[in-house]
């Protein structure tokens, strides 16, 4: 077991104060499981340490919000009983490494946030930034390297096959959308998923472990060791294009058509009655999954990794707890209903496996051949993570306060050339060429697709129609 060292904290991601945090907060020094663990559940892409001070500024109740932020995904009253469940959510960074399944796992996790709830996604959206992929018009501004534009070029044909293949194989309509090119996002390309599904109020599922000595079941993919640290290492770091490629294995790569099967085995077994929670292993994976459950219960959960189904040999306590391996889920089921389950998952092929238990001390307690091998308190890593102000600058002007170029009557062949060369701007230009690669049509709901100022949809179900925009 290596020893904590000030360059294995930073090597997590974690500054010296943090650490001294953890060490209060567990009383003791953590192995190197639990330093892990706390890595990732205090990274910025799980603990939103650096911006849940101006989150929580945002206007978040009204009459029609059934649920607000705290859980998988939102949920809004349609009326007649129905909800729309919805979230958004960015894989940024992870998309900057490898586009195509940056990307492409982005839409496979926030589809999981949605049936997580218990509500069949029925659309996508996608709001996209990239750094220029086009010359700037002579005396508009710095040309960009060629070698910039080319890996902009890459990064945007990536990051579109990538939504397009996942969206396009799960049975989703991707109807809208936006993008955008400037030089601020020169190798720091935001990629922005929306989701939405609907579900009738009662069918509305939580996030939350109850009912001590209830079952723990590990459900779908087997778990490998890709994505360890891709939430911890990506979102909270910056990198170079070199950097990029080395961090590639932080990436994790997405299986659409499982998580088809996934999403009808989840809903099936949600609609028998044996099962009272259950999260997505997103960010994270398993660590994620059994703390904030934990937590959100005000109980705790003892998994036993010997049961954890692996796709590769020799995986450490470390790596399984780790890894941020695709299309897995964790429930707590009513005991006594555990072979229910079983039963739902093997029809549809799927691993269902009882992995651990809630218990009532409210701890993640790990054991592996019946040693503990990691136990954290669940408040510690899902409540008590740092939260920091950062520094920050009011927006520059964008336009200048004098009129940089002499007015002057303009003839109309000129105006017909601006108007040319400002409809061949890539972000003023028709997206034609994006929204042609996602399938807009697929169950049957829409009405409107891309190419105007919102999208419209049918909701079968409900008997409505909702409009949706980026």
């Amino acid at each position: 077991m290596p020893v904590i060292s000030p360059e294995l904290v930073e090597q997590h991601g974690l500054t010296p104060e943090e650490y001294q945090r953890i060490l209060a907060l567990l009383g003791r020094e953590p192995n190197l499981t639990e330093l892990g663990i706390f890595s990732v559940m205090w990274s910025e892409h799980c603990s939103y340490k650096s911006s849940r001070v101006h989150l929580k500024k945002l206007p978040t109740q009204g009459q029609r919000v059934l649920q607000g932020p705290g859980e998988n995904a939102g949920v809004v009253d349609l009326g007649h009983g129905w909800a729309c469940v919805f979230k958004i959510e960015s894989h940024n960074h992870p998309s900057f490494v490898e586009p195509y399944q940056g990307a492409a796992t982005g839409v496979g996790g926030i589809l999981r946030d949605i049936f997580t709830m218990g509500a069949r996604p029925i659309a996508v959206l996608d709001s996209l930034r990239f750094g220029p992929i086009a010359a700037a018009p002579a005396g508009t501004g710095p040309a960009s390297p060629r070698s910039d534009m080319a890996m902009n070029r890459r990064t945007l044909r990536g990051v579109v096959g990538g939504i397009s293949f996942y969206g396009n194989c799960f049975g989703v309509p991707t109807v809208g959308g936006e993008v955008v090119f400037e030089p601020c996002y020169q190798s720091n390309p935001l990629v922005n998923v929306f989701a939405l599904g609907i579900a009738r109020h009662q069918d509305i599922f939580f996030a939350q472990a109850r009912g001590t000595g209830n079952p723990v079941i590990y459900v779908g993919a087997k778990t490998g060791r890709d994505g360890i640290h891709g939430a911890s290492l990506l979102a909270s770091a910056e990198f170079s294009g070199a950097d990029g490629q080395q961090k590639r294995p932080n990436v994790q790569v997405g299986d659409p058509f499982l998580e088809k099967l996934l999403l009808e085995a989840c809903l099936e077994a949600m609609q028998s009655g044996a099962i009272l929670g259950i999260q997505d292993m997103g960010a994270a994976g398993l660590t994620c999954s059994s703390c904030e459950m934990g937590s959100r219960g005000g109980v705790g959960v003892e998994i036993e990794l010997d049961r954890v189904p692996q796709r590769e040999t020799g995986m450490t306590p470390y790596e399984i707890l780790l890894s941020e391996s695709q299309e897995r889920m964790l429930l707590v089921a009513q005991r006594g209903h555990e072979q229910e389950v079983f039963t739902i998952f093997a029809k549809w092929g799927l691993d269902a496996v009882e992995i651990g238990a809630v218990i009532s001390e409210p701890v993640l307690r790990v054991k592996l051949e019946g040693e503990v091998v990691a136990e954290v308190p669940n408040r510690a890593l899902a409540d008590d993570a740092p939260a920091y102000e950062r520094p920050w600058a009011p927006r520059p002007r964008t336009a200048p306060l004098e009129c940089p170029v002499e007015l002057r009557e303009r003839s109309g062949k000129e105006l017909a050339e601006d108007l040319v060369r400002l409809l061949a701007e890539p972000t003023i230009a028709s997206k034609r060429w994006i929204y042609e690669q996602y399938d807009t049509q697929v169950r049957t709901n829409t009405v409107i697709g891309p190419g105007g100022d919102a999208a419209l949809l049918r909701l079968k179900e409900t008997g409505q129609a909702l409009a949706m925009s980026v």
